[in-house]
């Protein structure tokens, strides 16, 4: 079969007056050696990954909603697509809303891969990139559908993501703590506290019982989405801000296969600050290390329930009520 035929599906849903995706003239394609891959984070109508392999002159594809599974106890839809064509591996940039794969994309990783079987129902692969690598078997089930498995296992040092956690509680203090200076101080927004899991752009949100509440807050979803590849869990709240609800996060507990829960609230936080969640429904809560009286006048003033305190060297404890964080009311 001519190259030019294997991209005539491709071609066919293309607009080059609308996009500025690469769409080659109606000719073969130099061929490669079969050994490049290219997985492409793509934020369309809704959020997955584009893994293509160079095979005959072209990328062969498929779109991975949660992305490659990270360990060999998972496997993941992998929707087989058309063909794209060789200059697709280095495509970057905002497809035209109304287009077919409308949204923007980027290069989450590229590399060399080798094959070691390639039929038309299973393909078993090893991935050499800077983000992916190891084995991979991508296996037909029915139709489009087919899996991705990860044939090695974790990276050393890889946790699974946990299902729940049961957040942590403070004590209430009438009084300061002698050493004050030792914790850092947040305001406590008298919301309802939401206990995130964010793991390949999708999002289960459980409130302090541990119930799923992900459906009430469907407008918390692009938090998930804006994280992209990684999984992540926070504790936070949900606040009404502005006339709207709003996740103000206040805690990390797992951070891209690693569970925070030993780590200080300092080092948490440090990681938490990393991750620059911003966005017009979500916010990460200020902290102020040492800063109990200012803080606790400025919750006063904006008629806030009160200030909470974490000291800096205490672990996070799911479920319990721990002195390591203090409640002081307004």
């Amino acid at each position: 079969m001519a190259v030019a035929d294997k991209l005539e599906t491709y071609r066919a849903k293309r607009d080059p007056r609308r996009t500025s995706e690469p769409i080659p003239d109606a000719e073969p394609l130099p061929r490669g050696d079969d050994d490049t891959f290219v997985i492409q984070e793509h934020h369309a109508r809704s959020l997955h990954w584009d893994l293509r392999l160079e095979r005959g002159g072209v990328l062969v594809s498929w779109a991975i909603p949660r992305g490659l599974p990270p360990d060999p106890g998972t496997n993941h839809l992998a929707v087989h697509t058309e063909d794209h064509p060789m200059e697709y591996a280095r495509f970057e940039g905002e497809i035209p809303q109304g287009e077919y794969g409308g949204g923007r994309m980027f290069v989450w990783d590229r590399g060399r891969y080798t094959t070691e079987k390639w039929t038309d129902r299973e393909v078993k692969i090893v991935l050499s990139g800077a983000r992916a690598s190891g084995r991979y078997v991508l296996f037909q089930t029915r139709g489009k559908n087919w899996m991705i498995h990860r044939m090695d296992p974790p990276v050393p040092g890889w946790e699974p993501i946990p299902e729940t956690v049961v957040p942590m509680r403070p004590v209430t203090r009438a009084r300061v703590p002698r050493d004050a200076e030792r914790y850092g101080w947040e305001f406590s927004w008298g919301g309802l506290r939401a206990v995130a899991l964010v793991s390949g752009g999708r999002l289960v949100l459980r409130d302090a019982s541990g119930t799923e509440i992900t459906k009430e807050h469907g407008w918390l979803r692009a938090m998930a989405e804006s994280l992209g590849s990684r999984s992540a869990v926070l504790d936070g709240e949900i606040v009404p801000l502005g006339g709207n609800p709003v996740y103000v996060c206040s805690d990390l507990l797992y951070d891209d296969g690693r569970s925070l829960l030993a780590e200080p609230y300092e080092r948490r936080r440090a990681r938490l600050e990393g991750l620059e969640l911003a966005g017009p429904r979500w916010q990460t809560a200020p902290s102020w290390p040492g800063e109990v009286r200012a803080v606790r006048r400025a919750a006063a003033e904006q008629g806030l329930p009160g200030v909470l305190g974490k000291r800096l060297d205490s672990p996070y404890e799911p479920g319990e009520e721990s002195p390591a964080w203090v409640l002081l009311p307004s």
